[in-house]
């Protein structure tokens, strides 16, 4: 999956007997101005030192990542309300780190063989990048936002109309005219917009501005095979603050996708049959991925509320890899399953769905995909 590019290196990796390191950081200041992830991220670097074999090459390994670490910490950009790291040195001195202008939801600290990728993944899929068109009959300005930052700002000006008192014919002739300049300022816009949504895989795309004047413009000159990519509208003036624009089409983006979901999962299970497009459960979902079928991926956002038996994944993973025993995630560990559904599908399908009501796969584990394809047959499994 493309938003996921930045990861490969980390999908691709394979465990040499090193520590391997993952840290997640809300450092968001807290009411009195002060950032307080340090006082978590000293206690667990220290604490997971402690339990590794003095002179062994692992804590030599580990204690080089304790230093990039706090280096890298120690100069955080100000704007920054998110940071992953991931570290292990051992493996070729692999050091990767990501800044965010949105907060992960807590601070996370695991020492384990490979990378733990969970809340990475689910921030970026909570943060696709969408476009917002803010407007009225002669400015506006197309905002590009991705994870709480503007990536994008493109403006137009067009010529600014003004009302004239005069009647008759004329009135009307001049209003065909006011209307004329009005469509054509539109038509501008939104072939700007249909740029954006096929070069820049924008999926989403919230108009802003008069519900009654410039908004039924604008929705009158977008292309039939970009209707769906209309996620909503706000009432804002074009001359709005950047910031009021985003928290504004944030929120609208939000209820968006909690609708969508709901209809997502509707035809998920519609489709959940023999030989259907639909699967749920982690041991079908589980083949799907393994085979590349996946197309979207539905998982519940708390990972308490995935469940699956330890022995039918496990002889998922063994038929899919005979022989590689050592390898294989341990299917005791939900986390790692978890994240090798997560890795998976951010190598290969189109779309993870972090699904926010645990109601809607509650009875089915938690987990469900639909399919590219049903190729009954030719499965690896």
């Amino acid at each position: 999956m493309q938003q996921f590019n930045f990861l490969t290196k980390l999908m691709e990796f394979e465990p040499a007997g090193f520590p391997f390191v993952s840290v997640y950081l809300n450092t968001e200041p807290n009411e009195t101005g002060k950032r307080d992830f340090e006082i978590f991220l000293k206690k667990q670097l220290k604490d997971h030192g402690a339990v590794m074999e003095p002179g062994s090459s692992e804590l030599e390994s580990y204690d080089a990542d304790v230093d990039k670490i706090n280096n890298f910490v120690e100069n955080l950009d100000p704007t920054t309300r998110g940071v992953a790291i991931f570290a292990c040195s051992g493996s070729d001195g692999l050091f990767e780190r990501f800044e965010f202008e949105v907060p992960f939801e807590e601070n996370q600290f695991t020492v384990a063989e490979k990378p733990d990728m969970l809340p990475i993944v689910r921030l970026v899929s909570k943060y696709p990048p969408f476009a917002v068109v803010a407007a009225d009959t002669n400015e506006a300005h197309i905002y590009v936002f991705k994870r709480g930052k503007t990536v994008g700002q493109e403006d137009i000006q067009n010529i600014k109309t003004n009302r004239s008192e005069v009647g008759g014919w004329s009135q009307m002739r001049y209003q065909r005219h006011i209307d004329n300049f009005h469509q054509q300022h539109a038509k501008e816009v939104i072939e700007e917009v249909a740029k954006l949504i096929r070069e820049d895989n924008i999926d989403r795309v919230i108009l802003s501005g008069d519900e009654s004047v410039i908004i039924p413009i604008l929705r009158a000159e977008i292309p039939k095979e970009f209707e769906d990519k209309i996620a909503g509208t706000i009432s804002l003036n074009v001359k709005s603050p950047v910031h009021e624009v985003y928290e504004a089409a944030a929120k609208a983006i939000d209820e968006h996708d909690i609708e969508l979901e709901k209809q997502e999962i509707e035809r998920l299970l519609e489709n959940n049959y023999d030989d259907g497009i639909g699967v749920v459960g982690a041991e079908e979902t589980l083949k799907a991925l393994l085979n590349g079928q996946v197309q979207e991926l539905f998982i519940s956002a708390n990972p308490d509320d995935i469940s699956y038996s330890r022995n039918d994944v496990r002889a998922v993973l063994k038929a899919y890899e005979p022989g590689e025993d050592g390898d294989l995630p341990d299917a005791s560990e939900k986390i790692e399953i978890i994240n090798e559904f997560v890795k998976r599908a951010a190598m290969s399908a189109d779309s993870i769905r972090f699904v926010s009501d645990p109601q809607l796969l509650k009875t089915h584990g938690g987990i469900g995909a639909i399919l590219r394809y049903q190729a009954k047959g030719v499965s690896n499994i």
